[in-house]
């Protein structure tokens, strides 16, 4: 597994907040979907050696969570609420419009590799709605147009790269 040193370092530190080894699962899988960026079956084996356990005992928790990925996605990460608020607002015409402008899927990767789009529960902000949390930046009242206009930011930056 090529994780950095630190999260290693990370790692072992968190492991020693718990007197029951297992109980560190959930923040080993943290760490290394933030490293990594999903969680990879030899990762998945490494936890299970590493706290003493068998791996369905990992697994239970990767497949009962769904903020753990099992497979790497694109660069940008778009997820588009589909609870009660943005539904009613237009969420769901939100989440068509930007797998329509990256040529894409729920959960899948655009064929640039640039974006993977994700319908997601609730993101917090109903008064907002529809939202869409794209990485860690929360975006407002995303209507079709709004959708478009950041679509063209995402490919704009990705091309000055």
């Amino acid at each position: 597994m090529n994780l950095k040193p630190e999260t290693y370092q990370r790692i072992d530190e968190v492991i020693t907040h718990y007197p029951v080894k297992r109980s560190a699962t959930l923040p080993l899988l943290h760490l290394i979907q933030e490293d990594a960026g999903y969680i990879s079956e030899e990762s998945l084996l490494w936890i299970a050696t590493k706290l003493e356990l068998e791996p369905i005992n990992v697994l239970e928790v990767v497949t009962f969570y769904p903020m753990f990925r099992r497979a790497p996605i694109g660069r940008r990460h778009i997820k588009v609420c589909r609870t009660l608020s943005c539904a009613l607002l237009g969420g769901y015409k939100t989440c068509e419009t930007f797998q329509a402008e990256f040529k894409t899927s729920l959960g899948a990767t655009s064929p640039c590799g640039e974006v993977t789009v994700d319908f997601v529960e609730c993101l917090a902000s109903c008064g907002t709605a529809p939202v869409v949390l794209i990485d860690e930046v929360l975006h407002e009242k995303v209507d079709a147009t709004k959708a478009r206009q950041i679509s063209a930011q995402i490919r704009a930056e990705a091309a000055a790269r």
